[in-house]
């Protein structure tokens, strides 16, 4: 509660004059469908954020409308007690995302980790609706990451070395007003990696899924799966994280316990390198800030 208190009041502070309607956007996405009339139209709210944890989900901007995001990690939980369990280090990413229609969402961010920049762009091809019809929904997502971190012995690489691409597949949906699903199989493509062994294209599969607790928590968890013999220079794991999303009117808070330090695709899903059963679990929040830029007519 006191972190969350901090960052509304920081969010308040420093964003106050960018609009003045933010909340209708918002709450429109929040929305729950799956309602008892039975009509055929499209399901809403089959995850209430832009992310289960780590991995996006299906769910986009509404046309005009942008959502700010923070994604915050502390260190590990078995760092002690002289570093405070992993509270005196942290990772950060701040994203913006725009809808330019009501089915493409275009997103950049930053995270301190790497010191690397991301862009996406997020398209909804298939929508589930209700009383029959389409069964689930699709979205293809295509992200770019860039990190431009010094490293020693790495100062003559350019930035088409450092740079990664990553297509999703996001298939989602939504069996009730309480449970949701996402199965997310990935490509990802690494520009440069550390050795011959390692390969530059690489496939790993993610599921992710939600269950309503509440009118206002649900909680969430994913685990991507990352098939052996694709990097073998450094040991990784699969990464597994659970969440717990609280709705708060203007926005979305989650708290967050992952086995990954990294946040954007390329990060999380082949430089996992904590494991739950020795404690490298970090401990975090993903809070997320709507405001709607266009007019409503």
């Amino acid at each position: 509660m006191y972190i969350r208190k901090i960052l509304y009041w920081v969010i308040l502070a420093t964003v106050p004059q960018l609009v003045r309607a933010q909340d209708s956007s918002l709450l429109k996405m929040l929305d729950d469908s799956m309602a008892t009339h039975g009509k055929h139209s499209y399901v809403t709210g089959t995850f209430k954020a832009t992310h289960v944890v780590n991995m996006q989900t299906v769910e986009g901007m509404a046309n005009g409308a942008l959502n700010f995001v923070i994604q915050h990690r502390f260190g590990r939980l078995n760092d002690g007690a002289y570093n405070f369990f992993g509270l005196d280090n942290a990772t950060l990413r701040l994203g913006l995302d725009y809808g330019i229609t009501d089915r493409l969402t275009i997103g950049v961010g930053r995270s301190s980790l790497q010191k690397t920049f991301d862009g996406f762009l997020k398209y909804k091809l298939l929508r589930q609706t209700e009383g029959g019809g389409m069964p689930l929904t699709l979205s293809l997502l295509g992200t770019i990451s860039n990190y431009t971190q010094k490293i020693p012995d790495q100062e003559f690489l350019d930035a088409t070395y450092r740079t990664t691409y990553t297509t999703q597949l996001l298939f989602a949906r939504k069996f009730d007003r309480n449970f949701s699903l996402q199965l997310t199989p990935t490509w990802l493509h690494y520009n440069l990696m550390p050795t011959v062994r390692d390969k530059n294209d690489i496939f790993a599969l993610g599921i992710g899924g939600r269950l309503k607790i509440t009118r206002r928590m649900s909680i969430n968890a994913e685990y991507n799966y990352l098939p052996t013999g694709q990097v073998v220079s450094n040991k990784v794991y699969n990464s597994f994280s659970l969440g717990w999303d609280i709705e708060t009117g203007g926005h979305v808070f989650q708290l967050v316990f992952s086995n990954s330090q990294g946040i954007v695709e390329s990060q999380y899903l082949t430089q996992t390198t904590g494991r739950w059963g020795k404690g490298d679990i970090y401990f975090g929040f993903n809070i997320s800030r709507n405001f709607n830029l266009k007019k409503k007519h």
